[in-house]
């Protein structure tokens, strides 16, 4: 039979089948890959042997459309980066890092979400230089605004929702869906319980598709989970008109002379709070990089 995960719990994964949610253990040589997260993570599409006992045996696990890494969850249709305006305060280096993360993970679609709207002034043009790289929803979770339209946003799709503390995440999904209270409640505790072993997250069911609730992932290792100095360009798709120009072949847009990359900055055509966020990266990578002696 074949069926999705939904969550991993006290040592099972729990497989919807056709609506019956079946508990199940990896068959065999199928262990936790510590290079990709997980032999098998939530959101997988597996393939699954039923036993007497209720319980099951997954087989294999289908090819990923795509993983975002920390923490694991497979075939995503869309990331909303959650954010608050205030209270604290956008941290545009962390926004910058997890959209990098989103990047590299090939998430089709991501999407800025921005709370504590109602805290603001001029609340639309909020971040407005970053709406030609992807598509912001502004949100009051207290008074309600914008949340219809990040409910359309989520409907029929797989989301993962995911942003640092105290941006309000768990009360922007209660102005969603008020049956999440409890719901919300239950799955922070057992992640809480697991999240340093499974790091894992559990697929919620709403309108037609799933939410899946993440703890973030700010404090990610950019080496340990693969990125180097020539793929980090990559996850800046602004840079992808501009690299064919540069002199050096595999230019790292930062010391080289004759940059494209640099100059596009100097014009004003990628944003300079983007390149900086880029070299803060590259300059982590490198470091990260160096031989360590005595």
């Amino acid at each position: 039979m074949t069926g999705r995960v939904i969550k991993f719990y006290n040592s099972f994964f729990f497989v919807d089948v056709e609506g019956e949610l079946l508990p199940c253990k990896l068959r065999g040589l199928m262990k936790r890959d510590k290079r990709s997260g997980s032999a098998v993570c939530p959101g997988d599409f597996v393939e699954i042997s039923k036993l007497d006992d209720g319980t099951g045996v997954i087989e294999s696990v289908q090819p990923r459309r795509n993983m975002l890494k920390r923490p694991a969850v497979a075939n995503i249709d869309q990331v909303i980066l959650t954010f608050a305006a205030v209270s604290p305060d956008l941290n545009r280096l962390l926004l910058n890092r997890f959209i990098t993360l989103a990047e590299w993970s090939q998430i089709g679609n991501i999407i800025i979400c921005i709370n504590k709207i109602d805290l603001i002034d001029n609340a639309d043009e909020f971040l407005n230089e970053y709406e030609s790289l992807y598509k912001i929803i502004r949100v009051s979770a207290v008074t309600g605004e914008g949340i219809d339209k990040l409910k359309m946003q989520m409907s029929n799709n797989v989301t993962v929702l995911t942003g640092a503390s105290g941006i309000g995440k768990s009360s922007i999904l209660n102005a969603i869906d008020s049956s999440f209270n409890l719901k919300v409640g239950d799955v922070s505790e057992k992640i809480q319980r697991g999240r340093h072993t499974t790091r894992v997250s559990e697929l919620i069911p709403f309108a037609d598709g799933f939410i899946v609730d993440t703890p973030g992932f700010s404090a990610v290792d950019l080496v340990e989970i693969g990125l180097d100095n020539e793929t980090l360009a990559d996850c800046f798709k602004e840079f992808a008109e501009f690299t064919a120009d540069c002199k050096f072949t595999g230019c790292s847009h930062s010391h080289e002379p004759n940059c494209a990359v640099k100059a596009a900055v100097e014009d004003g055509k990628i944003l300079k709070e983007r390149y900086n966020a880029y070299l803060s990266m590259l300059n982590e990578i490198n470091e990260r990089k160096k031989p360590k002696y005595g």
